[in-house]
């Protein structure tokens, strides 16, 4: 039986003289040869790799071997050589997957939170907005209800990653709603318009602009928000899959006998506890895992880029701040309309002609108000700060794994597969004190030099996982946003109509805005304008319920007056 790798340090010293009836690689046993293979057996047995009785139970010639030769006796057959071979990528595979089982989790966990998350606050935010209708425009509240779940199911399908346009959604949303508010605000009746004259209505909306500038607006802040939120996802799910990939490395047939002959022939020997040398640990490993390597610039990139897009998510411009205002600007584009409601209705005389009416009328809202009210509190202020917060967190610590492609070999050998330092070693053909050959470095070019692992080519199935970092890198890369856009910055006073100065995108309950040269620029919320209305006028409505629809009243009445203002 094999002498203990513990046992056999004190032999291995200085160079010394090796009598010539000791065969070479003695110095791993006891005695050569040895007495049984029964060490080698039991080893076989506990990895479960083959039957027992395919082990002998004594050295023998190793004729029929072709990896693990030996001018001496060896206890390993052709069969099991074959299974010591499948056994050894296994090995390298289950390491593979052990390194990156930390960085896998953090990338899926956070992409399912995001993921979840996302799906959440649509769900919520198209019933906040169709709680809007039901509260303020009861009347064509189901109606309309229809085109705000169309208009959601359509922001999901594009965030999740269907090839769809946020331009052609947005303003398809917006084209079916004005029948719906011709119908039931502009030009209101005792039955519902026909579906021809609705059909004209929609057709002609971007022609008539009943909604003013707000469909535009609506149109950049939703292109910008959901397109970064989308290449987030896709981002994520494409780390996984790159993670995915270098855990199922395909091994070239060098490879793999190199792999074998580190691993595993040294049983053949007798030879069970010593692990491989360091560096000859890394020549196999850097070689096997080449093309990994070439990964890492095009890891680092995509690390980088996550951070620089998650930074540009953050604020006014992120997915939790337009959704969760974009009721506002449903209800700004509908002021608008009752606004200018009759010239709204001569522009369409012209257009589609009197309105025709068919016998029936839409019914009222069915909509639960209530169902998910608690669940939008969930997205309040603070809760986008704590998404941002989370993006923060996650990024810091993706940050820590952008040099992983780059070190995974070292990594492996360092972690699992190599002798510490000082230990006996095996060198791929006995138990040594250290190993004597180059160390290459990582990467395909440096495996030119490699004297354990001759390569043939890179990988194609690590080429197009490259090609599918370096495109996601351009899409991470292609998200930059304006400080300001035109569509967010109001100014009072300047000579804009009523549809210019009358925003909801301001949530500070002291105003917002600025002019960029310290000049504080107050704009008025559709609240606060109302409100400054009824006072003027003393036509509040003690009914809170009933505020709104007084509230647009005033404003109708009012509007001659702002008209003047204009001039």
């Amino acid at each position: 039986m094999g002498r203990r790798e513990g046992t056999a340090a004190p032999a291995l010293g200085p160079p010394r003289a090796v009598p010539a009836a000791e065969p070479p690689g003695a110095s791993a046993f006891c005695s050569w040869p040895p007495p049984s293979c029964d060490a080698v057996q039991k080893v076989f047995q506990l990895r479960r790799l083959g039957p027992l009785g395919g082990v002998p139970e004594s050295p023998r010639a190793g004729v029929d071997l072709q990896v693990c030769t030996s001018r001496n006796p060896t206890c390993c057959t052709k069969t099991m050589e074959e299974r010591y071979q499948t056994a050894a990528k296994q090995d390298i595979q289950q390491v593979l997957q052990t390194s990156s089982a930390a960085l896998k989790f953090l990338i899926s966990r956070n992409a399912a939170a995001f993921q979840e998350t996302f799906e959440m606050l649509i769900r919520l935010v198209e019933n906040y907005t169709s709680t809007l209708f039901c509260t303020a425009y009861r009347n064509m509240a189901a109606e309309a209800t229809v085109r705000v779940q169309e208009f959601f199911a359509d922001v999901g399908l594009f965030v999740f990653g269907t090839d769809i346009s946020t331009e052609k959604f947005v303003n398809r949303f917006f084209d079916t709603l004005f029948p719906v508010v011709y119908n039931h605000v502009i030009n209101p009746g005792l039955t519902d318009i026909s579906l021809e004259y609705a059909e004209c209505l929609r057709m002609a909306r971007r022609d008539i602009r009943p909604f003013g500038n707000i469909p535009k607006k609506a149109i950049g802040q939703m292109g910008r928000s959901l397109l970064s939120s989308r290449t987030f996802l896709q981002a994520l799910n494409l780390g996984i899959e790159v993670i995915n990939t270098t855990d199922h490395l395909h091994f070239s047939k060098d490879c793999s006998r190199a792999l074998l002959r580190m691993q595993y022939c040294p049983h053949c020997q007798g030879v069970m506890l010593s692990k491989p040398c360091m560096g000859y640990c890394l020549n196999i490993i850097r070689g096997c895992l080449a093309s990994i390597a070439e990964i890492d610039l095009h890891w680092r990139g995509y690390v980088r880029s996550l951070e620089e897009l998650s930074s540009a998510m953050s604020g006014t411009h992120d997915i939790e701040h337009v959704l969760l205002n974009f009721h506002s600007l449903v209800n700004d584009a509908l002021v608008q309309a009752h606004i200018h409601g009759p010239e709204l209705s001569e522009q369409v005389k012209k257009i589609c002609g009197p309105p025709v009416r068919k016998p029936t009328q839409s019914p009222g809202c069915s909509f639960d108000q209530n169902k998910d009210n608690q669940g939008l509190k969930m997205f309040s202020r603070d809760s986008e700060e704590m998404l941002t917060n989370r993006r923060k967190e996650f990024i810091s610590h993706l940050r820590l794994y952008r040099a992983f492609y780059g070190g995974l070999a070292d990594q492996m050998c360092s972690n699992e597969l190599a002798a510490a330092d000082g230990l006996p070693c095996w060198n791929g053909e006995d138990v040594v004190k250290s190993y004597t050959r180059r160390v290459v470095g990582s990467g395909i070019k440096a495996q030119s030099a490699n004297p354990e692992v001759k390569l043939k080519g890179t990988d194609p199935v690590i080429s197009r996982i490259i090609d599918k970092l370096k495109h996601v890198i351009q899409l991470l890369q292609g998200k930059s946003f304006p400080k300001y856009d035109k569509w967010d910055l109001h100014q009072t006073g300047s000579g804009g109509g009523v549809d210019e100065q009358i925003s909801g995108d301001c949530d500070d309950e002291d105003g917002c805005g600025g002019s960029g040269s310290g000049e504080f620029k107050r704009v008025l919320k559709i609240t606060d304008f109302c409100l400054l209305l009824c006072l003027l006028q003393n036509r509040c409505s003690d009914n809170l319920g009933g505020f709104q629809w007084a509230c647009y009243n005033v404003l109708l009445s009012a509007k001659p007056v702002i008209l003047q203002r204009r001039k």
